[in-house]
């Protein structure tokens, strides 16, 4: 059971609007910094304690960038937010910036790994190689997100709290339709029993009845009812990304790739990587992928690089 603090620290959340990836996120890092101030209130802590848990989780427990960035971020909004206390200038020691080129896939490779996944979880992967999707955004995706007439649909709520439009591949129009059908009759069957679709919170108040409407159908439905994280009602929700993660896994197995490091990230990058290599303008690839910097999108102009140089070894010349 949550301490009352903690529950204070998830209404918070919610007022705001934090998506419940970010929210179970942020309720960690701050546990984990409670007990490293050795179960005192936050309150009784700041600067100097938070410096040196963050100086802690570089020098001692030896996380990612991204990994310090994130408990930053949480304790940045535990203070501000919650307890009314910004933080003032840290000065921790900050992560080792690694630069590890993203591996990428080549049209046989991602043709090999489809073929040995059913027909769900293998239209997951085209979406996510053929627009550029993370898994979470794959499968929060809605009957209204797609728009089958201008191949195009909309990510809502990614990364950043921001929606953006990216391609949707024409070659994946029948198998939508066919998908949203299904799921458009999953939800009919729910409503029958009184249960809806998993809505945001604050949608979910403002519109009580939205959650029956076709357009916020999942694409993708759990195969279970649940109850919602928000008010405990009765719904569905859309698929685990645990689901996903063993297919892929099991494709990868058997398709040979196994010394390869795959993951659903891999097929996002190997969407940027493929753009790219055909000519596709940097910021056109940037804002399809929804980054905030190009520099970001740059990584991928190192893996083209390695591919498209055309540097001629001196071995080879000999």
């Amino acid at each position: 059971m949550a301490s009352p603090f903690m529950t204070e620290v998830q209404a918070a959340l919610r007022l705001r609007g934090y998506s419940l990836r970010t929210e179970k996120s942020y309720l960690h890092w701050i546990r984990r910094y409670i007990r490293f101030i050795k179960l005192r209130h936050p309150s009784e802590a700041g600067d100097a304690e938070v410096k040196a848990f963050l100086t802690a989780l570089a020098v001692e427990r030896h996380v990612a960038v991204n990994t310090q960035k994130v408990a930053l971020n949480a304790l940045v909004f535990l203070y501000s937010k919650v307890l009314e206390r910004p933080l003032g200038e840290l000065g921790f020691s900050r992560a080792s910036k690694q630069r590890n080129l993203p591996i990428v896939l080549s049209s046989e490779e991602v043709v090999s790994i489809l073929a040995e996944l059913d027909e769900e979880n293998r239209l997951l992967v085209k979406l996510m190689y053929g627009s550029g999707l993370r898994i979470s955004e794959c499968l929060r995706l809605r009957v209204q997100d797609i728009d089958l007439t201008n191949s195009g649909l909309v990510v809502p709520d990614g990364k950043g709290r921001k929606d953006r439009r990216t391609l949707l591949p024409a070659s994946l129009r029948s198998e939508l339709k066919n998908r949203i059908q299904s799921a458009i009759r999953v939800q009919a069957a729910d409503a029958e029993q009184g249960a809806g679709t998993g809505m945001p919170n604050a949608l979910g108040r403002k519109y009580p009845n939205a959650c029956f409407t076709a357009g916020w159908a999942f694409i993708f439905p759990s195969s279970t009812l649940c109850n919602s994280p928000y008010d405990g009602k009765l719904c569905r929700w859309h698929k685990h990304e645990s689901v996903i993660r063993k297919a892929l896994g099991r494709a990868v197995r058997q398709s040979g790739l196994s010394h390869k490091r795959i993951t659903c990230h891999t097929f996002r990058h190997s969407f940027a990587t493929q753009l790219l290599s055909k000519g596709t303008d940097i910021r056109t690839v940037q804002e399809l992928l929804g980054h905030n910097d190009v520099r970001t999108t740059q990584i991928y102009t190192h893996v083209l690089w390695q591919h498209c140089a055309g540097t001629v070894s001196p071995l080879d010349r000999l």
